[in-house]
């Protein structure tokens, strides 16, 4: 992720227009609360979504991917969806029960502190973005491969050494 100069902000939304336009993301800063951006992946592209609420100070931020789960598919995809929940510090995935899409969600408090630092902010998208891609996979193998939840994840956490 590209670095830019750090100016703490109350609003973490301007510095994240900064974080997208220095890595040449598409984006929307809808107003002073919402923005919305797209960053490309390995798997696909991601839909960032962030949410900033001054009055409680805290950051509300989610990561789409296009992958649309069919309705008999979606229990599996819960069970899958609280295995990989275990093996995570930060953030969650969960499912967006409108269009049934996997998402993974975070929320930054913000209060006292004298605003959101720049690496704070590159961190969150990081993490957000690696983890949709070492899990991208696994959500493949459950929807599309037939394979059970437990099978999934196991598959999809294979480190491979080397190249063939």
């Amino acid at each position: 992720m590209s670095s830019i100069t750090e100016e703490r902000s109350a609003n973490p939304l301007d510095m994240l227009e900064q974080i997208a336009s220095a890595n040449d993301w598409a984006f929307d800063r809808r107003n002073d609360a919402e923005m919305a951006a797209e960053a490309p992946g390995k798997w696909c592209d991601y839909g960032l979504y962030f949410s900033w609420s001054d009055e409680i100070s805290a950051m509300h931020f989610t990561c789409t991917f296009d992958l649309k789960v069919p309705e008999k598919r979606r229990g599996a995809l819960y069970e899958l969806l609280a295995l990989a929940n275990e093996r995570l510090w930060i953030g969650h995935f969960g499912m967006d029960s409108d269009d049934g899409m996997p998402v993974f969600r975070h929320a930054v408090l913000l209060r006292g502190a004298p605003g959101a630092s720049v690496e704070s902010l590159e961190d969150m998208v990081d993490i957000a973005i690696t983890e949709c891609e070492r899990f991208f996979p696994a959500f493949q193998f459950v929807l599309w491969g037939g394979k059970s939840p437990a099978e999934a994840l196991a598959a999809a956490m294979l480190e491979c050494a080397g190249e063939a």
